[in-house]
């Protein structure tokens, strides 16, 4: 989800360039459902694999950190362009 919302980013920007906008659009409120929809999967994932693999699973979840925060970077980037 979080690559989607990336790549939501970025396919955005290709088409519409970076501009400024007066209300949200649908590529934003996408990224919303794509970024807030992820955090119930990433805690039940946390809740049955922590404790049954904790090495494996604090892998995962830092990758999934990691890959959480490229759209935001993107974001900041877009904004900040």
């Amino acid at each position: 989800m979080s690559l989607a919302a990336l790549a939501l980013i970025l396919g955005h920007i290709a088409i519409f360039g970076v501009t400024r906008e007066e209300d949200e659009g649908t590529a934003a409120h996408l990224f919303q459902i794509l970024m807030a929809g992820q955090v119930p999967i990433i805690v039940f994932f946390a809740a049955m694999w922590v404790p049954k693999r904790p090495k494996e699973a604090w892998r995962v979840l830092a990758l999934q950190a990691f890959v959480g925060l490229l759209p935001f970077a993107a974001l900041y980037w877009y904004e900040h362009s």
